[in-house]
């Protein structure tokens, strides 16, 4: 990746982070320990002047083997 690149996307990380600083502190919180198998991931999307939709997942062994070689992909 070319340093300009990188530069963008740690530009937008930063502009996120001053714009949702509560979400970054909930994923932290969240992520510390890990996510084990069973543990359920919930979703609501509100658009403006629409009702709400959820959904959500039961994380599975399968789920994070997927996590786990996608993290091993990006090192």
């Amino acid at each position: 990746m070319n340093p300009s690149s990188i530069m963008k996307i740690l530009s937008a990380k930063n502009t996120f982070t001053a714009n949702h600083p509560k979400f970054l502190a909930f994923i932290s919180t969240v992520f510390r320990n890990g996510i084990e198998e069973g543990t359920i991931i919930e979703i609501t999307v509100q658009k403006p002047g629409q009702e709400p939709l959820t959904s959500n997942i039961k994380v599975q062994r399968s789920d994070l083997d997927l996590l786990q070689e996608l993290r091993e992909l990006g090192r």
